[in-house]
């Protein structure tokens, strides 16, 4: 399936979905594009670029959220302009569908929000790729009825992201059975390695996370067939805005891409 000038699926080179969490205030979220463009000429891969310009579910009510759709879109469209980068975020309410297409070329609907159909079938009418997030607290199988509901509706593509399964309180776990098992329903599957590590709600009001399990989930991903990997970079995570527990420096991502393209290359043997 097509993404803005990139392709992912089988057959295609191992694709990369990153950037920050949250659009932040400043100039961090253009700077964190440059280096993964760069990042996309050095290695040859596809990249789309993500962030969200509202975290609608965050943990407390005090957290940061994010600017806002209509700065979130002015932002996305100076990424695209400078860096020439397809870019993505997700979307709450089927209100933003149309808004939020008319800008970004991959729309992401949120594990929370997974088996939600009004929004599943605003955002495959407006003709653009869906990614959805496979929810916690379901079964890679039942993710054929979100492709097919998808499919029913209209989108352009649908790609499947496993982010790790709730196992008690404040954790989550993956099966990687998952990943061919949701690559039969035709659609491409990408691994979410910094979601995955998560602890939900176990940061006094804010979610932590296990940043130095990301690399192994990472390659074990690429090793079960993943067809692209989705990585939350920040350049210094311990300051980031939301999911800073969770991100990957954005120093270690072009080594940990390196040794995933290496794995790829092995298996494709």
């Amino acid at each position: 399936m097509s993404i803005g000038p990139s392709r992912i699926g089988r057959g295609q080179p191992l694709a990369l979905i990153a950037g920050p969490c949250v659009i932040e205030p400043g100039d961090l979220t253009d700077r964190i594009a440059e280096r993964l463009a760069k990042l996309r000429d050095d290695l040859g891969i596809p990249v789309v670029f993500k962030a969200s310009f509202d975290k609608a579910n965050r943990t407390s009510k005090g957290s940061f959220r994010g600017p806002g759709i209509d700065e979130g879109l002015r932002t996305f469209e100076r990424i695209k302009r400078a860096t020439g980068l397809p870019v993505t975020t997700d979307v709450h309410e089927s209100i933003q569908a149309e808004p939020v297409a008319s800008v970004v070329d991959l729309l992401q609907i949120p594990a929370f929000l997974a088996r939600q159909t009004d929004l599943l079938i605003a955002c495959a009418e407006t003709k653009r790729a869906v990614n959805v997030k496979k929810g916690q607290f379901m079964a890679p199988w039942d993710m054929e009825h979100v492709v097919a509901k998808l499919q029913a509706a209209g989108a352009s593509g649908v790609l499947l992201t496993e982010r790790g399964t709730t196992f008690g309180y404040g954790r989550l776990v993956n099966d990687f059975r998952a990943i061919p098992i949701m690559q039969k329903t035709g659609a491409p599957v990408v691994f979410d390695a910094t979601h995955s590590v998560q602890l939900p709600s176990a940061g006094q009001g804010v979610t932590s996370g296990e940043r130095e399990m990301v690399p192994y989930l990472a390659k074990a991903a690429v090793a079960t067939g993943c067809d692209a990997l989705f990585l939350e970079v920040h350049p210094k995570p311990e300051e980031a805005l939301s999911d800073g527990p969770n991100a990957l420096r954005l120093d270690d991502l072009e080594p940990l891409i390196r040794i995933c393209l290496r794995i790829r290359a092995a298996i494709e043997e």
